[in-house]
């Protein structure tokens, strides 16, 4: 699991089709191995500047759009309130 800022949605007019109804978000990792910003599968509303745990648990995230041969693998895990203190501990 992985601890990520929400910069916003990705919009695409072909896709696979395993998402067609799943709402895809641009991530951002902190502090992970690599900062390069992810797709991740939202099923929680998440919006811009929302801070977020993802999971790169592919097979719970096929799972979630009922698709073994889905190419997502990032899947927003929850959505963290208390933004202030999380930071705080990461720094």
């Amino acid at each position: 699991m992985i601890l990520g800022r929400v910069v916003g949605n990705a919009v695409s007019t072909v896709k696979h089709d395993s998402l067609g109804s799943v709402r895809m978000l641009v991530v951002e990792p902190i502090q992970a191995a690599n900062l390069d910003p992810v797709l991740a599968l939202d099923t929680l509303g998440a919006g811009a500047g929302s801070l977020v745990v993802m999971s790169s648990d592919g097979m719970y995230t096929r799972q979630l759009v009922n698709d073994d041969t889905s190419p997502a693998r990032w899947t927003v895990m929850c959505i963290i309130d208390n933004t202030e203190r999380v930071l705080e501990l990461t720094t």
